[in-house]
């Protein structure tokens, strides 16, 4: 078998595993979009609604999940799809000083909790991501957002794990399968961005019943930072 002509099976099997991931995961997406489009629209308004307050938002994760939480949070930073002034968004994952020293005096799992306690404030966003909802430093970072006062937000696969108990809003990918839960994860953050942006730039409308202080959850928060500012 020469690698111009590689064996017709091996070819046949190499292209049905491309052909089962995509339609897995196509077919996965489109049920979780589904299921969850009331909920993303929810997030990415408190998110903006927090942003538009002065507020930050704050994502950690492990491995491809620390990935996916530095990207999204260079997203906002920097921007998505439209021109836009920086939004405020910290990806606990890369600061190699703070996460060794953490590591090293206390233990791994407290190396995003001991970032919420020094930088979070109530008001704050905190987006987790796990594709099993059970890793022990992002449940830790989440316990310490609860108790000072940030939202909390859970990616995870389905059933959240003991994260789901600690998110006030939870998107549960219904799937087992950690690549295509990961794949999700992210097709989930860039349509956070995009309503983020949405809602902060092209429909401000929609955010004036939590900015107004009708919403509980954010008006004793509001520092009053004007949309019109950014």
């Amino acid at each position: 078998m020469s690698a111009e002509q590689p064996d017709s099976a091996l070819t046949a099997k190499a292209r049905a595993v491309i052909a089962e991931h995509a339609e897995t995961g196509a077919r996965l997406r489109e049920e979780f979009f589904r299921n969850e489009a009331e909920m993303l629209i929810t997030i990415a308004l408190r998110i903006a609604a927090a942003l538009a307050s002065g507020r930050k938002l704050l994502l950690c994760g492990n491995g491809g999940s620390a990935a996916d939480a530095q990207h999204l949070a260079g997203e906002f930073v920097n921007r998505f799809l439209i021109n836009r002034p920086p939004l405020a968004a910290v990806a606990l994952s890369t600061d190699t000083s703070v996460l060794t020293a953490i590591g090293n005096d206390f233990g791994f799992e407290q190396v995003f909790q001991k970032q919420v306690q020094a930088i979070g404030n109530a008001g704050d966003v905190l987006l987790g991501l796990s594709t099993s909802g059970n890793s022990p430093n992002v449940v830790r970072a989440m316990q310490a957002g609860r108790e000072q006062g940030l939202l909390t937000v859970g990616l995870t696969s389905q059933g959240g794990g003991s994260m789901a108990a600690l998110s006030d809003y939870l998107l549960a990918v219904p799937s087992a399968h950690t690549p295509l839960i990961q794949e999700t994860h992210i097709a989930a953050g860039h349509v956070l961005c995009q309503l983020t942006d949405h809602f902060l730039f092209e429909n401000v409308a929609a955010l004036m019943p939590l900015l107004s202080g009708q919403d509980a959850g954010t008006s004793r928060h509001d520092r009053g930072i004007s949309l019109n500012s950014q």
